[in-house]
């Protein structure tokens, strides 16, 4: 299991839920030194003790983090460069938590028009493409990482959706993805596995983030109508809990977790 003391975790994707990852952070007793923020696409912050430096896509800004640097994770230039800086400035990366993504909603037809095929390869670039870049670049970072006393050197966590399983109208491009997200889970563990690195999926139901926030009243309530006890959205420290757990369990690797309250 890798030691929380001495791990660097580096994280893609928008408040609220990498948020709760840093107060998760904090909550161990690590020192806040100093936050570079993020502008609309990237952003970048620095803990110590290990550290956690946060890059990706973004639609704001953490409460109080200055924005300072825009990048893109569906670049692969500005992946590799943020992860570069990263282990430049704080000597590696021992884990990286991809939560960037965005919805696109589009019917596949709707009105006599098509699904724009800019939206479809936008969506892909991001919650797809952007994913694979954090994990090979960061997978590439951390095969420099000393060891475990088990040969353990990172740990990758990947958020896929409930929608990859069961999409909901207008969601034929996150659906895809989020599936994509899935079904590379696997085989990139099997790839990975001789590194002593681990790969796991994460796949949410509705929860409390940005992207809820902008749905429809009547698809959110409907949605939740779906769900088991408790019947409500996930809260982001839930999330923060569950990666918190894959992190500390060295014997989870290459599938993915649902996390939805048994929404079917």
């Amino acid at each position: 299991m890798l030691r929380l003391d001495a791990t660097r975790i580096a994280f893609t994707g928008s408040a609220p839920l990498p948020e709760e990852i840093t107060n998760w952070y904090r909550s161990l007793g690590l020192e806040l030194l100093d936050v570079y923020g993020m502008t609309e696409n990237f952003s970048y912050s620095h803990y110590s003790r290990p550290g956690l430096v946060r890059l990706g896509y973004s639609g704001q800004a953490m409460p109080g983090v200055e924005c300072r640097i825009a990048e893109d994770v569906a670049n692969e230039a500005s992946v590799k460069a943020g992860v570069d800086r990263v282990v430049t400035t704080h000597g590696g990366v021992h884990v990286a938590v991809n939560c960037a993504g965005i919805l696109g909603p589009s019917k596949t037809i709707s009105k006599g028009l098509l699904f724009p095929t800019e939206l479809w390869n936008r969506v892909l670039g991001v919650n797809l493409t952007g994913t694979f870049n954090m994990i090979r670049h960061s997978a590439l970072a951390m095969t420099a990482n000393e060891p475990d006393e088990t040969g353990e050197r990172g740990v990758i966590i990947n958020t896929s959706s409930g929608a990859a399983r069961q999409g909901q109208m207008g969601q034929a491009a996150y659906s895809a993805s989020k599936a994509g997200v899935i079904g590379m889970t696997l085989p990139i563990a099997r790839d990975l596995a001789e590194h002593g690195i681990r790969v796991v999926s994460v796949a949410p139901g509705l929860f409390e983030s940005g992207m809820s926030a902008g749905m429809p009243q009547k698809v959110s309530d409907g949605l939740l109508e779906k769900m088991l006890f408790p019947r409500r959205m996930g809260k982001p420290q839930e999330f923060a809990g569950l990666v918190r757990h894959i992190v500390e369990n060295a014997h989870l690797n290459a599938m993915t977790i649902d996390i939805d309250c048994g929404m079917r």
